[in-house]
């Protein structure tokens, strides 16, 4: 019997089949077009999400050879804030999906954090007032496609994170349902109630009648239509990826961390059954809900981490391929002295400063390509690093051990300095994907395929990198990389 797992992305849609010792049987994959109707907006056609996603889902079984009566269950794990509104009457978006890295309504959040807003958002959300999360979208929604909010208002229409899309299209309409995890992404869902919060939907003007049903993240959740498998199989997990990534993980106890690698940086700190309000520009949001126990967690992003060899390779062209950037790192033994900071689109947590630019410091007739690359490198091991500071000081306590996944995760050079400039051990486990594997852990406790304490042992660690860096190299490189990150904030008038 096969669990199957949905993780819908920001750019592709996946299906990944998995067997009862959590190996992967199969996977389907479809990507999607990203569309940017203007600078700093971001959108997604809704009907797309859901076709690559339904497609992916049929490969995936078609590519393992099983009769879909084998599955048990479905998990669903999903890019977060991302927000669609729907007619409940057709069943069709009213308008595109507004992605989370959409930029439109920032004005709109400085405006509230003026009037002074912000401490009663982060109070009752863990959240930080910006334009990333679901709230200010859906306002925008409402306030400027025509009649839109009069149906809003007569209970006509449903907003949904993509989770609650996909849930909406798996069942024919019969459930509108999300998780704490997604919910709590939204600005509008109190973290220490657990419910929808009044005082935030008439800030931001949104009719509580729009919202989904928010249920566990782990259990018998719903079923999906018979249509499409000829069976009613069980969706039993509804999860965020990023939180779907920390269980996958095996992340479970507070104080346990890890860090997902890919374009950006998504570092998650386990911190138990009880939120930390951060002091250091962290978020505080929901890790899951499983029947009575829920788990919270801190949250830092790092918004340029692999986007940045990328952007050496087409951009300055400096590279042919990722390959050929590796092995430039290679033969160089250090930097140089080169620091670079990969501010191309701001900074993230902890410093969030949208008005931050890339810059490269130290730069000599005797630097070379290779070490612009590794400086490039390093650049997102101190990011990550200065996200790490900051969570120890929330959680008052050292963190000792971090567990990464995402590609760029397979640099063991990158590894090796992550390891040596944070003074921790970084553990790579057995199972890549971690976020697909989190959302089928989840429906196979439901599903009593495993207990948590089996969860561990599904996805072992392989490799393991220990700090082994003089300690007065280390200070003196951090002391280089605060001055150069100084010289690349503020740098764009405001």
């Amino acid at each position: 019997m096969y669990i199957l797992s949905l993780d819908q992305g920001t750019t592709s849609s996946r299906a990944i089949l998995f067997d009862k010792k959590a190996q992967i049987v199969a996977t389907g994959q479809m990507a999607f077009k990203q569309h940017y109707p203007q600078n700093g907006w971001v959108e997604h056609d809704p009907e797309d999400i859901w076709q690559t996603t339904m497609l992916s889902m049929f490969d995936c079984v078609n590519k393992a050879g099983i009769e879909p009566k084998e599955i048990t269950s479905i998990g669903i794990t999903n890019q977060r804030e991302t927000t669609i509104v729907w007619d409940r009457k057709t069943g069709k978006a009213i308008h595109p999906a507004i992605v989370w890295q959409d930029r439109r309504t920032a004005d709109y959040c400085r405006q509230l954090i003026e009037e002074g807003h912000a401490e009663m958002i982060q109070n009752k959300t863990g959240l930080l007032l910006d334009a990333y999360f679901s709230a200010t979208k859906i306002k925008y929604i409402l306030d400027t496609v025509e009649g839109v909010r009069e149906q809003a208002n007569k209970g006509d229409l449903a907003f949904g994170t993509v989770d609650a899309w996909l849930v909406w299209k798996l069942t024919e309409g019969r459930k509108h349902l999300t998780d704490p995890s997604n919910a709590s992404r939204t600005l509008l869902y109190n973290i220490h109630t657990l419910s929808w919060d009044k005082d935030l939907l008439n800030l931001f003007d949104i009719p509580d009648s729009m919202l989904p049903e928010v249920v566990d993240s782990s259990g018998n959740l719903t079923n999906i239509d018979v249509d499409w498998f000829a069976k009613e199989i069980p969706i039993q997990s509804i999860i965020g990826d990023q939180q779907a990534a920390l269980f996958g993980q095996a992340c479970l106890q507070k104080g346990s961390i890890k860090n997902t690698y890919g374009t950006g940086c998504f570092i998650m700190l386990n911190t138990g059954e009880k939120p930390v309000k951060s002091a250091h520009k962290m978020l505080s949001t929901i890790a899951w809900k499983i029947a009575d126990k829920t788990h919270y967690a801190l949250e830092g992003s790092v918004f340029v981490a692999g986007a940045i060899t990328q952007w050496l390779i087409d951009e300055l062209q400096l590279f042919e391929s990722i390959e050929a950037l590796i092995e430039a790192t290679k033969n160089v033994d250090d930097s140089g002295d080169v620091f670079f900071v990969p501010a191309l689109t701001g900074l993230g947590a902890p410093h969030w400063d949208p008005n931050a630019r890339g810059s490269i410091h130290g730069i000599t007739r005797a630097s070379n390509k290779g070490q612009i690359a590794l400086a490039a490198l390093q650049g997102i091991a101190f990011q990550v690093n200065d996200v790490i500071q900051a969570m120890q000081k929330d959680l008052q306590t050292d963190i000792k051990h971090m567990k990464v996944d995402g590609g760029v995760s397979a640099n063991s050079r990158l590894m090796q300095f992550q390891s040596d400039i944070s003074q921790l051990t970084i553990v790579q486990t057995a199972q890549k994907e971690s976020t697909a594997l989190g959302a089928a852990l989840l429906a196979g406790l439901a599903a009593k395929y495993w207990t948590l304490d089996q969860l561990s042992g599904l996805n072992p660690a392989v490799v393991s990198f220990k700090d082994d860096m003089e300690n007065d190299h280390r200070v003196a490189l951090l002391s280089k990389w605060k001055k150069a990150l100084q010289r690349s904030q503020d740098w764009t008038e405001k």
